[in-house]
């Protein structure tokens, strides 16, 4: 029965390419997109929320440092909100989510008039239990942030790869 696996696998191959699936980081335009995301400063993010976003967004887009000579720079504004959940009688509430909203703009570095390439918006939410002990509640907080900002990373870094990618297969098409 191995042999089974493998014609599941070939027709799921042949599905998947039928439909119009192509890889994000295969084929047409995978160095310009990881070249395009390498070449990306991120400008400061104000607050210590933003740090942590700015920090982790160094990481996924520019691991070998930050660029000599950046061709792109990314501005985010968040917000973050509180929901409560979970309320008791004596209006306690027992749940929390953490909500973190990115706005950010991808712009050309070296264009004066500083033109809006990319546009695009990105929401995290996270949970965490409300106690009755202060600290405990305030850490809960703290890593709830903490993942939401690695989500909100990982998001952003996803719409930026999928914005070289487009753009890097227009240029293909047009180019003969």
């Amino acid at each position: 029965m191995w042999w089974s696996k493998g014609v599941v696998l070939a027709v799921a191959a042949c599905l998947l390419g039928a439909c119009g699936f192509r890889p994000l980081y295969g084929g047409i335009g995978d160095e310009n997109v990881a070249e395009g995301l390498q070449n990306i400063e991120v400008l400061r993010i104000p607050d210590r929320i933003g740090q942590e976003l700015h920090n982790q967004l160094l990481d996924m887009l520019n691991p070998r440092g930050r660029p000599a000579n950046p061709t792109h720079t990314l501005e985010i504004r968040l917000s973050e909100t509180t929901q409560r959940l979970s309320v008791e009688k004596t209006s306690f509430a027992t749940r929390a989510n953490l909500i973190v909203r990115a706005v950010f703009l991808l712009r050309n570095a070296n264009d004066l008039e500083q033109k809006v390439f990319f546009r695009g918006d990105s929401t995290s939410i996270a949970s965490y239990d409300v106690i009755t002990e202060k600290f405990a509640t305030i850490m809960a907080e703290k890593n709830a942030r903490t993942r939401a900002v690695r989500v909100l990373a990982q998001d952003i870094r996803l719409h930026l790869a999928a914005y070289f990618h487009n753009a890097a297969e227009s240029a293909s098409q047009v180019t003969p």
